[in-house]
Protein backbone atom coordinates (compact mmCIF):
# COMPACT_ATOMS: atom_id res chain seq x y z
CA UNK A 1 0.00 0.00 0.00
CA UNK A 2 1.58 3.17 -1.10
CA UNK A 3 1.29 6.17 1.19
CA UNK A 4 -0.22 9.58 -0.17
CA UNK A 5 -0.21 13.18 0.94
CA UNK A 6 -3.46 15.10 1.12
CA UNK A 7 -4.94 18.36 2.23
CA UNK A 8 -7.96 18.48 4.69
CA UNK A 9 -10.30 20.55 2.90
CA UNK A 10 -13.01 20.69 5.19
CA UNK A 11 -15.46 18.34 7.84
CA UNK A 12 -17.92 16.26 6.48
CA UNK A 13 -21.13 15.55 7.76
CA UNK A 14 -19.76 13.10 10.33
CA UNK A 15 -17.36 14.83 11.58
CA UNK A 16 -14.39 13.33 9.31
CA UNK A 17 -12.25 15.40 7.80
CA UNK A 18 -12.65 15.38 3.74
CA UNK A 19 -9.64 15.46 0.91
CA UNK A 20 -9.60 14.41 -2.39
CA UNK A 21 -6.71 11.83 -3.84
CA UNK A 22 -7.02 11.00 -7.48
CA UNK A 23 -10.23 12.60 -8.13
CA UNK A 24 -11.69 10.72 -5.23
CA UNK A 25 -13.16 11.87 -1.61
CA UNK A 26 -11.37 10.35 1.12
CA UNK A 27 -12.82 10.51 4.97
CA UNK A 28 -9.97 10.69 7.30
CA UNK A 29 -11.06 10.99 11.43
CA UNK A 30 -9.98 13.39 14.05
CA UNK A 31 -8.55 15.06 10.97
CA UNK A 32 -9.21 19.39 11.05
CA UNK A 33 -9.30 21.82 8.03
CA UNK A 34 -5.66 22.81 6.72
CA UNK A 35 -4.22 19.92 8.00
CA UNK A 36 -1.73 18.48 5.64
CA UNK A 37 -1.53 14.57 6.23
CA UNK A 38 0.05 11.39 4.89
CA UNK A 39 -2.35 8.75 4.34
CA UNK A 40 -3.24 5.42 2.97
CA UNK A 41 -5.85 3.00 1.64
CA UNK A 42 -6.50 -0.14 3.52
CA UNK A 43 -7.32 -3.01 2.06
CA UNK A 44 -11.08 -2.45 1.92
CA UNK A 45 -10.66 0.56 0.10
CA UNK A 46 -11.02 2.86 2.99
CA UNK A 47 -8.21 5.61 3.64
CA UNK A 48 -6.40 5.65 6.97
CA UNK A 49 -4.50 8.40 8.72
CA UNK A 50 -0.90 7.82 8.80
CA UNK A 51 0.72 11.08 10.49
CA UNK A 52 -0.50 14.72 10.38
CA UNK A 53 2.77 16.39 8.13
CA UNK A 54 1.60 19.78 9.16
CA UNK A 55 -1.46 21.17 11.27
CA UNK A 56 -4.03 23.00 9.87
CA UNK A 57 -7.15 24.47 12.27
CA UNK A 58 -6.58 22.28 15.66
CA UNK A 59 -6.56 22.59 18.96
CA UNK A 60 -5.45 20.19 21.81
CA UNK A 61 -8.54 17.99 22.39
CA UNK A 62 -9.83 18.76 26.36
CA UNK A 63 -10.99 15.42 27.41
CA UNK A 64 -8.55 12.51 28.51
CA UNK A 65 -10.72 10.27 25.96
CA UNK A 66 -10.94 11.94 23.10
CA UNK A 67 -9.86 9.68 20.48
CA UNK A 68 -11.54 6.25 21.56
CA UNK A 69 -14.89 7.62 23.07
CA UNK A 70 -17.29 8.31 19.93
CA UNK A 71 -19.24 10.73 21.96
CA UNK A 72 -17.20 13.36 20.77
CA UNK A 73 -15.94 13.87 17.16
CA UNK A 74 -14.48 17.52 17.03
CA UNK A 75 -12.43 18.03 20.43
CA UNK A 76 -9.07 18.53 18.18
CA UNK A 77 -10.94 21.44 16.01
CA UNK A 78 -10.26 25.30 16.66
CA UNK A 79 -12.88 27.31 17.73
CA UNK A 80 -13.26 29.41 14.66
CA UNK A 81 -13.20 26.32 12.07
CA UNK A 82 -15.69 24.00 14.24
CA UNK A 83 -17.98 26.83 14.36
CA UNK A 84 -18.01 26.97 10.51
CA UNK A 85 -18.11 23.33 10.43
CA UNK A 86 -21.63 23.46 11.99
CA UNK A 87 -23.03 26.05 9.95
CA UNK A 88 -21.32 24.34 6.65
CA UNK A 89 -23.57 21.26 7.35
CA UNK A 90 -26.98 23.01 6.72
CA UNK A 91 -25.55 24.73 3.85
CA UNK A 92 -24.08 22.10 2.34
CA UNK A 93 -27.52 19.79 2.79
CA UNK A 94 -29.17 22.80 1.45
CA UNK A 95 -27.04 23.10 -1.46
CA UNK A 96 -27.39 19.51 -2.23
CA UNK A 97 -31.00 19.90 -3.08
CA UNK A 98 -30.54 23.48 -4.38
CA UNK A 99 -31.82 25.14 -1.81
CA UNK A 100 -30.73 28.57 -1.23
CA UNK A 101 -27.55 28.15 1.26
CA UNK A 102 -26.84 32.29 1.62
CA UNK A 103 -29.96 32.43 4.70
CA UNK A 104 -27.96 29.95 7.23
CA UNK A 105 -27.24 32.36 10.43
CA UNK A 106 -24.15 32.07 12.26
CA UNK A 107 -23.83 28.82 14.66
CA UNK A 108 -25.58 29.99 18.43
CA UNK A 109 -23.41 28.38 20.49
CA UNK A 110 -24.15 26.58 24.08
CA UNK A 111 -21.60 25.67 26.54
CA UNK A 112 -20.22 22.21 27.23
CA UNK A 113 -21.01 20.47 30.71
CA UNK A 114 -24.78 21.44 30.00
CA UNK A 115 -25.96 18.18 28.26
CA UNK A 116 -29.42 16.97 30.69
CA UNK A 117 -30.22 14.23 28.80
CA UNK A 118 -27.56 11.30 27.75
CA UNK A 119 -27.57 7.73 27.17
CA UNK A 120 -25.29 5.37 28.33
CA UNK A 121 -23.60 1.73 27.34
CA UNK A 122 -23.28 -0.33 30.18
CA UNK A 123 -22.25 -3.68 31.57
CA UNK A 124 -20.69 -5.16 34.75
CA UNK A 125 -17.46 -4.07 33.75
CA UNK A 126 -17.54 -1.06 31.70
CA UNK A 127 -20.25 2.43 32.12
CA UNK A 128 -20.31 5.15 28.98
CA UNK A 129 -20.07 5.67 25.64
CA UNK A 130 -19.05 3.22 22.82
CA UNK A 131 -16.04 3.82 21.00
CA UNK A 132 -15.89 5.50 17.64
CA UNK A 133 -17.31 2.58 14.76
CA UNK A 134 -17.11 -0.08 18.25
CA UNK A 135 -19.50 -1.92 20.35
CA UNK A 136 -16.44 -1.40 22.98
CA UNK A 137 -17.46 0.86 25.90
CA UNK A 138 -14.50 3.38 26.67
CA UNK A 139 -14.87 3.56 31.00
CA UNK A 140 -16.20 6.82 31.30
CA UNK A 141 -13.93 8.65 34.04
CA UNK A 142 -14.72 12.23 33.47
CA UNK A 143 -17.10 13.86 30.64
CA UNK A 144 -16.87 17.21 29.46
CA UNK A 145 -20.38 17.21 27.55
CA UNK A 146 -22.63 15.97 30.43
CA UNK A 147 -24.10 18.03 33.12
CA UNK A 148 -22.13 17.34 36.21
CA UNK A 149 -25.61 16.13 37.88
CA UNK A 150 -25.72 13.38 35.48
CA UNK A 151 -21.69 12.64 35.55
CA UNK A 152 -21.70 12.14 39.32
CA UNK A 153 -24.95 9.89 38.79
CA UNK A 154 -23.07 7.80 35.87
CA UNK A 155 -20.09 7.26 38.13
CA UNK A 156 -22.32 6.25 41.14
CA UNK A 157 -24.34 4.17 39.12
CA UNK A 158 -20.76 2.02 37.87
CA UNK A 159 -20.06 0.14 41.44
CA UNK A 160 -24.16 -1.04 41.28
CA UNK A 161 -23.90 -2.03 37.66
CA UNK A 162 -21.02 -4.53 38.86
CA UNK A 163 -23.45 -6.22 40.95
CA UNK A 164 -26.49 -6.58 38.87
CA UNK A 165 -24.84 -7.23 35.66
CA UNK A 166 -22.41 -9.44 34.41
CA UNK A 167 -19.16 -8.20 32.37
CA UNK A 168 -20.25 -9.15 29.31
CA UNK A 169 -23.66 -8.22 30.08
CA UNK A 170 -25.33 -5.60 27.13
CA UNK A 171 -27.40 -2.74 29.33
CA UNK A 172 -27.65 0.81 28.85
CA UNK A 173 -29.07 3.36 31.02
CA UNK A 174 -31.01 6.62 30.12
CA UNK A 175 -30.70 9.74 32.50
CA UNK A 176 -32.26 12.59 32.60
CA UNK A 177 -32.17 16.17 34.74
CA UNK A 178 -35.48 17.37 35.34
CA UNK A 179 -36.56 20.29 37.45
CA UNK A 180 -37.03 17.81 40.38
CA UNK A 181 -34.66 15.68 40.26
CA UNK A 182 -32.80 12.89 38.08
CA UNK A 183 -34.58 10.26 35.76
CA UNK A 184 -33.12 6.96 35.25
CA UNK A 185 -34.30 4.09 33.47
CA UNK A 186 -32.03 0.93 32.94
CA UNK A 187 -32.29 -1.32 29.93
CA UNK A 188 -31.52 -4.66 30.82
CA UNK A 189 -30.68 -7.81 29.45
CA UNK A 190 -33.26 -9.77 32.14
CA UNK A 191 -36.02 -8.50 34.62
CA UNK A 192 -33.99 -8.02 37.75
CA UNK A 193 -34.15 -10.26 40.55
CA UNK A 194 -35.08 -9.18 44.27
CA UNK A 195 -31.62 -8.96 45.16
CA UNK A 196 -30.78 -6.68 42.32
CA UNK A 197 -34.46 -4.53 42.74
CA UNK A 198 -33.64 -4.15 46.71
CA UNK A 199 -29.95 -2.96 45.27
CA UNK A 200 -31.69 -0.45 42.94
CA UNK A 201 -33.95 0.61 45.63
CA UNK A 202 -31.04 1.51 47.80
CA UNK A 203 -28.94 3.53 45.09
CA UNK A 204 -31.94 5.75 44.37
CA UNK A 205 -33.03 6.65 48.14
CA UNK A 206 -28.95 7.03 48.47
CA UNK A 207 -28.65 9.51 45.12
CA UNK A 208 -31.81 11.18 45.98
CA UNK A 209 -33.33 10.04 42.90
CA UNK A 210 -36.33 11.47 41.66
CA UNK A 211 -37.87 7.96 39.91
CA UNK A 212 -36.06 4.81 38.60
CA UNK A 213 -37.22 2.05 36.30
CA UNK A 214 -36.35 -0.83 33.89
CA UNK A 215 -37.00 -2.02 30.70
CA UNK A 216 -36.23 -5.09 28.97
CA UNK A 217 -36.53 -5.48 25.37
CA UNK A 218 -38.25 -2.18 24.55
CA UNK A 219 -41.16 -2.73 26.78
CA UNK A 220 -42.34 -0.06 28.35
CA UNK A 221 -40.70 1.17 31.67
CA UNK A 222 -41.46 -0.71 35.22
CA UNK A 223 -41.02 1.63 38.16
CA UNK A 224 -38.37 0.57 40.53
CA UNK A 225 -39.05 3.54 42.74
CA UNK A 226 -40.57 6.96 42.38
CA UNK A 227 -39.73 9.31 45.23
CA UNK A 228 -41.22 12.05 43.73
CA UNK A 229 -43.06 13.24 40.72
CA UNK A 230 -40.41 13.90 37.62
CA UNK A 231 -41.37 17.24 35.92
CA UNK A 232 -40.09 20.17 33.67
CA UNK A 233 -41.46 23.59 34.23
CA UNK A 234 -42.15 25.29 30.16
CA UNK A 235 -43.58 28.88 30.12
CA UNK A 236 -43.88 28.13 34.29
CA UNK A 237 -46.80 25.22 33.93
CA UNK A 238 -45.59 21.84 35.14
CA UNK A 239 -45.29 18.97 32.88
CA UNK A 240 -44.85 15.30 34.99
CA UNK A 241 -42.78 13.81 32.57
CA UNK A 242 -43.36 9.90 31.79
CA UNK A 243 -40.37 8.00 31.84
CA UNK A 244 -37.18 8.44 29.32
CA UNK A 245 -38.91 11.19 27.37
CA UNK A 246 -38.44 13.34 24.39
CA UNK A 247 -36.10 16.72 25.70
CA UNK A 248 -33.74 19.26 24.26
CA UNK A 249 -30.34 18.45 25.38
CA UNK A 250 -29.88 20.86 27.33
CA UNK A 251 -31.81 23.86 29.03
CA UNK A 252 -29.60 26.66 27.52
CA UNK A 253 -30.34 24.95 23.79
CA UNK A 254 -34.11 24.82 24.79
CA UNK A 255 -34.30 28.78 25.36
CA UNK A 256 -32.47 29.41 22.21
CA UNK A 257 -34.38 27.29 20.23
CA UNK A 258 -37.80 28.12 21.91
CA UNK A 259 -36.88 31.83 21.35
CA UNK A 260 -36.38 31.67 17.33
CA UNK A 261 -39.71 29.39 17.18
CA UNK A 262 -41.75 32.04 18.61
CA UNK A 263 -39.69 35.04 16.69
CA UNK A 264 -40.89 32.87 14.07
CA UNK A 265 -44.71 32.44 14.69
CA UNK A 266 -45.37 36.15 15.10
CA UNK A 267 -48.59 37.34 16.13
CA UNK A 268 -50.44 33.96 14.81
CA UNK A 269 -53.25 33.43 16.85
CA UNK A 270 -53.85 29.57 15.98
CA UNK A 271 -51.01 27.48 15.82
CA UNK A 272 -50.68 23.92 14.97
CA UNK A 273 -47.75 22.43 17.40
CA UNK A 274 -46.60 19.32 15.45
CA UNK A 275 -44.59 16.42 17.01
CA UNK A 276 -45.08 18.61 20.56
CA UNK A 277 -43.65 15.89 22.99
CA UNK A 278 -44.55 16.74 26.34
CA UNK A 279 -44.73 20.95 24.85
CA UNK A 280 -41.96 21.89 24.83
CA UNK A 281 -42.96 24.91 22.56
CA UNK A 282 -46.58 24.11 23.05
CA UNK A 283 -46.80 26.25 26.46
CA UNK A 284 -44.87 29.34 25.21
CA UNK A 285 -46.71 29.55 21.89
CA UNK A 286 -50.22 29.40 23.95
CA UNK A 287 -48.88 32.93 25.91
CA UNK A 288 -50.49 34.55 22.92
CA UNK A 289 -52.22 31.82 20.37
CA UNK A 290 -54.91 28.83 20.42
CA UNK A 291 -52.27 25.84 20.18
CA UNK A 292 -53.18 22.39 18.66
CA UNK A 293 -50.71 19.93 19.95
CA UNK A 294 -49.83 16.55 18.26
CA UNK A 295 -47.26 13.71 19.05
CA UNK A 296 -47.23 10.03 18.25
CA UNK A 297 -46.82 9.28 21.75
CA UNK A 298 -49.49 8.58 24.02
CA UNK A 299 -48.08 9.12 27.62
CA UNK A 300 -46.70 11.94 26.09
CA UNK A 301 -49.56 13.32 24.90
CA UNK A 302 -51.38 13.31 28.38
CA UNK A 303 -48.61 14.49 30.09
CA UNK A 304 -49.04 17.29 28.21
CA UNK A 305 -53.11 17.53 27.98
CA UNK A 306 -53.19 17.07 31.84
CA UNK A 307 -50.67 20.05 32.46
CA UNK A 308 -52.62 22.15 30.10
CA UNK A 309 -55.76 20.92 32.38
CA UNK A 310 -54.28 22.04 35.52
CA UNK A 311 -53.14 25.39 33.95
CA UNK A 312 -56.24 26.18 33.01
CA UNK A 313 -54.91 26.89 29.49
CA UNK A 314 -57.01 26.30 26.29
CA UNK A 315 -54.66 23.89 24.81
CA UNK A 316 -56.11 21.13 22.60
CA UNK A 317 -53.81 17.74 22.35
CA UNK A 318 -53.83 14.90 20.11
CA UNK A 319 -52.25 11.51 19.81
CA UNK A 320 -51.57 10.54 16.22
CA UNK A 321 -48.75 8.90 14.26
CA UNK A 322 -47.93 11.49 11.98
CA UNK A 323 -45.78 9.65 9.97
CA UNK A 324 -48.76 6.95 9.20
CA UNK A 325 -51.72 9.98 8.83
CA UNK A 326 -50.13 13.38 8.11
CA UNK A 327 -52.76 16.17 8.94
CA UNK A 328 -53.97 17.20 5.23
CA UNK A 329 -54.12 20.04 3.62
CA UNK A 330 -57.83 20.90 4.81
CA UNK A 331 -57.12 20.06 8.65
CA UNK A 332 -54.11 22.32 8.13
CA UNK A 333 -55.36 25.43 6.66
CA UNK A 334 -57.53 26.22 9.89
CA UNK A 335 -54.26 27.27 10.98
CA UNK A 336 -52.20 31.00 11.30
CA UNK A 337 -48.83 29.30 11.74
CA UNK A 338 -47.37 25.91 12.60
CA UNK A 339 -44.37 24.40 14.01
CA UNK A 340 -43.14 21.01 13.90
CA UNK A 341 -40.00 19.40 15.20
CA UNK A 342 -39.62 15.30 14.06
CA UNK A 343 -37.62 13.01 14.96
CA UNK A 344 -34.56 12.45 12.73
CA UNK A 345 -35.90 10.99 9.93
CA UNK A 346 -37.76 13.81 9.48
CA UNK A 347 -41.31 14.61 8.08
CA UNK A 348 -41.91 13.24 4.33
CA UNK A 349 -45.15 12.68 4.72
CA UNK A 350 -46.36 15.83 6.45
CA UNK A 351 -44.30 18.22 4.56
CA UNK A 352 -46.22 16.78 1.06
CA UNK A 353 -49.41 17.67 3.03
CA UNK A 354 -48.29 21.21 4.50
CA UNK A 355 -46.92 21.87 0.37
CA UNK A 356 -50.49 21.73 -0.52
CA UNK A 357 -51.67 24.09 2.40
CA UNK A 358 -51.81 27.45 2.83
CA UNK A 359 -50.61 27.82 6.46
CA UNK A 360 -48.81 31.52 6.20
CA UNK A 361 -45.59 30.69 8.34
CA UNK A 362 -44.36 27.70 8.95
CA UNK A 363 -41.46 26.79 11.62
CA UNK A 364 -39.26 23.79 11.27
CA UNK A 365 -37.18 22.52 14.23
CA UNK A 366 -34.66 19.46 13.28
CA UNK A 367 -31.58 17.59 14.66
CA UNK A 368 -30.90 16.22 10.74
CA UNK A 369 -30.12 18.63 8.08
CA UNK A 370 -30.43 16.21 4.87
CA UNK A 371 -34.09 15.14 6.47
CA UNK A 372 -34.54 18.99 6.67
CA UNK A 373 -33.48 19.70 3.46
CA UNK A 374 -35.40 16.92 2.03
CA UNK A 375 -38.39 18.45 3.36
CA UNK A 376 -37.41 22.18 2.88
CA UNK A 377 -37.43 21.33 -0.79
CA UNK A 378 -41.12 20.25 -0.43
CA UNK A 379 -42.20 22.94 1.01
CA UNK A 380 -40.16 25.58 -1.33
CA UNK A 381 -41.45 23.05 -4.52
CA UNK A 382 -45.35 23.57 -3.21
CA UNK A 383 -45.24 27.94 -2.73
CA UNK A 384 -42.94 28.47 0.51
CA UNK A 385 -39.86 30.92 0.88
CA UNK A 386 -37.50 29.38 2.86
CA UNK A 387 -36.23 32.44 4.78
CA UNK A 388 -34.01 31.73 7.70
CA UNK A 389 -32.72 29.00 9.03
CA UNK A 390 -30.16 29.33 12.75
CA UNK A 391 -27.96 26.39 13.80
CA UNK A 392 -27.82 25.55 17.43
CA UNK A 393 -24.94 24.25 18.46
CA UNK A 394 -26.77 21.99 21.52
CA UNK A 395 -24.45 18.55 20.71
CA UNK A 396 -21.30 20.22 21.71
CA UNK A 397 -18.13 18.86 20.20
CA UNK A 398 -20.24 16.20 18.22
CA UNK A 399 -21.25 16.00 14.18
CA UNK A 400 -24.94 16.54 15.35
CA UNK A 401 -26.56 20.53 15.02
CA UNK A 402 -29.51 21.21 15.80
CA UNK A 403 -31.36 24.23 13.46
CA UNK A 404 -34.43 26.59 13.41
CA UNK A 405 -36.08 27.45 10.29
CA UNK A 406 -38.84 30.09 8.66
CA UNK A 407 -40.83 29.50 6.25
CA UNK A 408 -43.52 31.96 4.77
CA UNK A 409 -46.10 32.36 2.10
Amino acid sequence: MTDFTVTIERIGARGDGVAHHQGRAVFLPFTAPDDVVRARLARDGKAELVAIVSPGARQPPPCPHFGLCGGCALQHVADAAYAEAKRDFIREALAHRGLDAAIVDPVARVPPGTRRRARLAMTGAALGFHQRASHRIVDMRTCLVLHPALLRMALALRPVAQKILAPRDDAAVALTLADSGIDLVLDLPRPPDLAALETLTQFANEQDLARLSWRNDKEAPVPVIQRRAVHMKFAGVAVDLPPDCFLQASAESEAIVRDRVLAGIGDARTVADLYSGVGTFTFPLAAGAKVHAIDGDRAQVASLAAAARRAGLGITAEARDLDRRPLMAAELNRFDALVFDPPYAGAAAQARELARATVPRIVAVSCNPASFARDARTLVDGGYRLVRAVPVDQFVWSAEIELVAHFAR
